[in-house]
């Protein structure tokens, strides 16, 4: 569920009044990007949030702005609350507060790197203050605290950074348990969740082979690389409406370790598939690319559901979508059992952080017992569904053992005539440290020694591990089990 990060409501914003300031300049993207903050802090996913403070229309020309600074606040937030902890003594109200959060995310900057320069931000900052009513008389404040950061700046980092929820920018209780599920490796999984993804596409097989499509953006003069099967990594992001072949479904928009539960699921012509909890459509229009089946799209969100139907339209495939809870078959099934069935299950998304900085901050450590309860209440709803010989293929976007092996096994346990098939089981989120092209394939394991299928479990999450050296992609977990 690498799209469903959050399932907590968008949360109201508290109602601020009228601003009069340039949508192109530096302050309204400041005063927009605190609001989104503000949002987070209250409940709400960062994409819900922006898009609710930069829908109209006459905002458009500060989308990227806005955007840029809020993902930055997300992954500075630790940082920035420790500095407006030290720097302010009485607590300003939220939006200044915010304001001030936003604007620190910006002076953290190494300075010959720099968005803008460190006496434009204080400036635009003050004045987005200042642009509103209700919180102008707070302008000295913070034109003040922010020139006595600057004065001070590289001790007053140092000293924040002595914290360990500063220094990794998580809430402690992600630190602890990061550790006790991954103790050989936490660090490298916290600093990989503080790194920016990369753009990464899935060739649509049924129209080119990556071989082509790399060839079509040379072409273009567009660096990129292999990145799996079906995966392609450009050098440097850009908006989809710049891709090559994305209008006509080519192309979507994918991480490679995503790419993997179609081509686990391993459908073949003419199979009964459904794609549980499948919004917005990006694995069920895998499935379609790699092969012609009869596919029912489930998923329990009706606004959701459409962004189905949307996403196949432009791929030019079709699937029967169903609005329904995949934990309660009743309404929906049709009593036709299932040769195969992908359970991408609602999850803590905590292997999807670099791309979704905010879930950190959204979940609370009491979610993880609950969503694991959701989690096994769907499997156990679903597996009656899977033909005789048919398959399941069980999937997080996660990297706590909660919700990825100990689920597994107590799956396999529940379930006595579930089979369990060979899979890469815990992926861990990871950043290219070599070519991609130099393992072709990876990290779906198809150029690894001891990827056949039937081989040991854990042999082939040893591959799986060397194949993490050369990949590029966000957490997850896989497990496949086949009815006896």
């Amino acid at each position: 569920m690498t799209d469903k990060p959050s399932r907590r409501p968008a949360a109201a914003h508290s109602r601020l009044g009228a601003l009069h300031l340039a949508p192109d300049s530096l302050a309204f993207a400041l005063d927009c990007a605190a609001q989104a903050v503000g949002a987070v802090r209250a409940g709400s996913a960062l994409p819900a949030a922006l898009q609710t403070v930069i829908a109209p229309a006459k905002h458009a020309v500060a989308r990227g702005a806005v955007q840029d600074i809020a993902y930055r606040a997300m992954r500075r937030l630790a940082l920035a609350d420790a500095l407006l902890h030290k720097l302010v003594k009485k607590a300003p109200p939220p939006h200044v507060a915010n304001m001030l959060v936003c604007a620190f995310t910006l002076l953290t900057d190494n300075e010959a790197h720099a968005a803008y320069a460190p006496f434009t931000v204080v400036d635009q900052a003050v004045s987005a203050i200042a642009a509103r009513r209700e919180f102008s008389f707070a302008k000295g404040l913070v034109n003040a605290v922010l020139r006595n950061f600057l004065r001070e700046r590289e001790a007053l980092i140092a000293e924040a950074r002595t914290s360990p929820v500063v220094r990794w920018n998580y809430p402690q209780w992600w630190i602890d348990a990061v550790k006790r599920g991954q103790p050989d490796a936490w660090e490298r999984i916290l600093e990989a969740g503080n790194l920016q993804g990369p753009l990464t596409l899935r060739v649509n097989a049924r129209h080119a082979s990556v071989d082509e499509y790399l060839s079509r953006l040379r072409d273009a003069d567009i660096d990129a690389d292999a990145a799996g099967l079906h995966a392609v990594r450009l050098k440097s992001p850009m908006p989809v409406d710049r891709i090559p072949g994305f209008g006509e479904g080519i192309v979507s928009v994918q991480d490679a370790g995503a790419q993997l539960a179609a081509q686990l699921l391993d459908a073949q012509d003419g199979m009964r598939v459904l794609d549980a909890c499948a919004a917005p459509g990006g694995k069920t229009g895998h499935i379609l690319e790699l092969a012609d089946v009869d596919l029912i799209a489930l998923e329990s969100d009706a606004e959701r559901a459409t962004r189905i139907g949307q996403n196949l339209t432009r791929l030019k495939l079709r699937a029967q979508t169903k609005v329904g809870d995949a934990g309660d078959p009743a309404p929906w099934f049709d009593g036709k059992p299932f040769d195969r069935i992908l359970a991408d299950v609602p999850c803590s998304a905590s292997g999807i952080v670099r791309r979704h900085p905010d879930i950190r901050w959204l979940r609370r450590v009491s979610d993880i017992d609950a969503l694991v309860q959701e989690q096994r209440r769907i499997l156990s709803a679903l597996w009656p569904l899977v033909a005789k010989g048919g398959e399941l293929l069980y999937v997080t976007c996660s990297i706590f053992p909660e919700e990825g092996e100990e689920q597994a096994r107590w799956f396999g346990t529940a379930h006595e005539d579930a089979v369990r098939l060979d899979a890469p089981g815990q992926l861990l989120p990871t950043a290219a440290r070599a070519s991609a092209g130099a393992v072709q394939g990876s990290p779906d394991g198809t150029n690894l020694a001891g990827s056949v299928p039937g081989e040991a479990q854990g042999a082939r999450q040893s591959s799986s591990r060397d194949a993490e050296a050369f990949a590029d992609h966000d957490g997850f977990f896989y497990a496949r089990f086949q009815k006896r």
